[in-house]
């Protein structure tokens, strides 16, 4: 299946739609049973929340394997862990991860990542880091729209 550019960019709609996500994440099963659990967490917090409703309608007529996640009704919140990605460039990462929620404004949190130092996964951040910065389009004058003035 390909992924459908016209779309706002979504991890769980990464993971269960776009035949890349298997490659991406060496442990695609766990990703996918998190992405759920968080995603039905989100639900539970707002169940009127229109975009929700219409990503897990969307997910529900696209993937089987996200239709019998969400059946599971599973939520869990993920405070800290481990994820590990498989770069196509700088091969694969592992990055831990802590949540810290805001008491102020239910739902909303802050992400904190990190690599272990002295670690493959330390090493290849500077290299990817380095590849996306020369991997950025810059702007040129043929971008920008036409004014009066052209």
């Amino acid at each position: 299946m390909a992924p459908d550019v016209s779309k706002p960019v979504n991890f769980v709609r990464f993971c269960f739609l776009d035949p890349r996500a298997r490659d991406f994440y060496p442990d695609w099963d766990l990703m996918a049973d998190g992405a759920v659990n968080l995603l039905r967490t989100d639900a539970g917090r707002d169940p009127y929340d229109r975009g929700i409703s219409d990503l897990v309608g969307e997910l529900s007529t696209r993937s089987d394997e996200f239709r019998v996640r969400w059946a599971k009704h599973n939520v869990r919140l993920h405070y800290t862990g481990t994820k590990t990605f498989h770069h196509p460039v700088v091969g694969e990462i592992s990055i831990g991860y802590e949540t810290m929620p805001l008491p102020a404004d239910p739902g909303l949190v802050i992400n904190f990542y990190t690599v272990e130092p002295s670690t493959p996964s330390a090493d290849a951040m500077p290299l990817l880091g380095s590849w996306a910065a020369t991997n950025i389009h810059t702007p040129t004058r043929a971008d920008q729209p036409a004014t009066a003035d052209d």
